[in-house]
């Protein structure tokens, strides 16, 4: 029970009950603060909520996908909280922030946040509610001064941008003394992971007990957020980590979720299969998220089959063995076979491959050859179902292709492998490529889109609703920041092209840049180099 005095919160999610309590790095952020005593905790999704409070101190929200940012600002109506930071006043709640988005790059939604923590929730909010406990009697400017020196706390209003005669961004700097001028990512390295708080039927995962097996990949493909973003690569322990979180779940529920970016590769998975493989768990399901097509034997498909799985979710990015070479996926064609073959012996009938089309230096030959591997896989292995997700490049922060914009002909090739596959019984499962532009719009803006976030409110859901913002907002046609304060005035952001299409300079003065990762710039460009000198003279042009 919360205490007397216990801070009045609201930790929201910008989607429905379902999709959000499937989450688990919300689960988690939920459960932390719950387990206070000093916080008073209620839920908040799109489609309901707990019983609110009567006022509130303090307004979470949990973000792990870019076209959900624009939900923040209904949300924050819902609630009566001013949007926009710098309208806050001494009684309104401190509106915090985090997930992988906001620490990848918070610029574009940071004008409506006070705070926000960049990395592992197990370090930051102990330490940012801590903070907050010790001066939550002071003015509000001085509270967020405090969480200001708090490691891994980005309070934006302490930063302003600086731009350029032409519209660049010269940097983002501390706007008083005693600020720190880079704030860093913190990074748990504790034994443990996390697992599910809650375990419901209303989730879009019904009645599923979901363990984290690894955090980051040591894969290292040149454009993944979760590789790059989360390094470390971490495994908790098979008997003090994985199998105490297992066997708590499995107390109450029969459907267990193993979940990460590449769970084949924690070093004892073949252990935890052969314990989960004993006769005590026969009636248990068993699912697991991608694994790495070289770590797939017919012991894991004889297992996951016999725990009620139907199917193996392998990223192949493409058929094209240059293409891999160049982003770094570490995976010949031949065990793309192999693990398709092991899959069907093993007894699961199915196989969902995932890739990519518009990568930095691909060729219409490059997506020809994914096309070409599924048909052959569809021969070799005769029964098996396959099925292709495949999604548009998008830039990301902090990894080696941020510098690298997104390819108008991804469109085209996304429909070229409808045209191969779709006759010929493959399912294909592609994303949108209009909406990996707004991706991309999200993931590589500054400050300076929290405007057009704010103009299209109301009408985020269509492209068209975006577009119209963003022209209205470069028009000059919309309030930049709606308040009495001239210095918050913003100016209009670049051209749509520069921001989304644009390959960017090396040298170019990036809108996380002042937000450290796990590694550096220079490193970062490295791997790109490299990347990119391996697709041959075409990538190098």
């Amino acid at each position: 029970m919360p205490q007397a005095g216990a801070l009045r919160t609201v930790l929201a999610f910008p989607s429905t009950y379902s999709v959000g309590i499937t989450s688990l790095g919300y689960q988690v952020v939920w459960a932390t603060l719950a387990q206070r005593p000093d916080v008073d905790v209620r839920r908040l999704f799109t489609d309901q909520s707990d019983p609110p409070h009567r006022s509130l101190d303090l307004f979470g929200l949990s973000l792990s996908w870019e076209l959900d940012g624009p939900v923040l600002l209904e949300l924050l109506e819902r609630q009566r909280i001013p949007l926009w930071s710098h309208d806050r006043g001494d009684s309104d709640p401190i509106v915090f922030g985090g997930g992988p988005v906001l620490t990848a790059n918070p610029e574009p939604l940071a004008p409506f946040f006070d705070v926000v923590l960049l990395g592992d929730g197990e370090l930051l909010l102990p330490a940012f509610l801590d903070a907050l406990q010790a001066c939550r009697d002071a003015p509000r400017p001085e509270r967020l001064r405090q969480l200001a020196r708090v490691p891994g706390v980005y309070v934006p209003s302490l930063y302003a941008p600086r731009y350029g005669s032409e519209g660049e961004l010269l940097a983002v700097a501390p706007t008083e003394p005693g600020i720190p001028a880079t704030v860093a990512k913190q990074t748990w390295r504790g034994n443990t992971l996390s697992h599910s708080a809650v375990i419901t039927p209303a989730a879009a995962w019904p009645s599923i007990h979901m363990v984290e097996v690894v955090r980051s990949c040591p894969e290292l493909c040149r454009f993944c957020l979760a590789s790059y973003l989360t390094l470390p690569f971490r495994t908790p322990s098979l008997d003090d980590g994985l199998i105490p979180a297992v066997e708590k779940g499995l107390a109450a529920t029969q459907r267990l979720g193993l979940l990460g970016a590449s769970v084949t590769q924690h070093p004892q998975f073949a252990e935890l299969l052969a314990w989960l493989d004993q006769d005590r768990f026969d009636g248990t399901r068993v699912s697991v998220s991608s694994v790495r097509a070289a770590t797939v034997t017919p012991e894991l498909g004889r297992i996951l089959a016999r725990r009620g799985s139907r199917s193996l979710t392998i990223a192949i990015e493409s058929g094209s063995e240059r293409m891999r070479q160049v982003v770094n996926k570490k995976l010949a064609t031949e065990e793309i076979y192999a693990a398709a073959r092991y899959a069907k012996e093993g007894g699961l009938t199915g196989l969902k491959l995932y890739g990519m089309v518009g990568l930095p230096s691909e060729e219409e030959a490059d997506v020809e050859a994914t096309a070409a591997l599924l048909l052959a896989l569809k021969k070799a292995t005769p029964g098996l179902r396959l099925s292709l997700g495949v999604s548009t490049f998008v830039p990301k922060a902090h990894t080696p292709f941020q510098w690298q914009g997104v390819r108008p002909e991804a469109d085209k090739r996304l429909k070229l492998l409808a045209k191969r596959l779709k006759p010929k019984g493959i399912e294909l499962r592609p994303e949108s490529y209009g909406w990996s532009v707004i991706q991309a719009l999200i993931s590589r803006s500054d400050r300076r889109l929290a405007p057009v976030i704010a103009a299209a409110r109301g009408r985020h859901e269509s492209l068209g609703g975006w577009k119209q913002a963003y022209r209205a907002v470069l028009a000059g046609k919309h309030d930049t920041a709606p308040s009495r304060s001239a210095d918050t005035q913003l100016p209009p952001p670049p051209p749509w092209e520069e921001v989304i299409h644009a390959t960017w300079s090396p040298e170019r003065v990036l809108p996380w840049q002042h937000l450290e990762g796990p590694l550096p710039p220079s490193t970062l460009l490295r791997h790109a180099q490299v990347a990119l000198a391996a697709g041959g003279p075409t990538a190098a042009a």
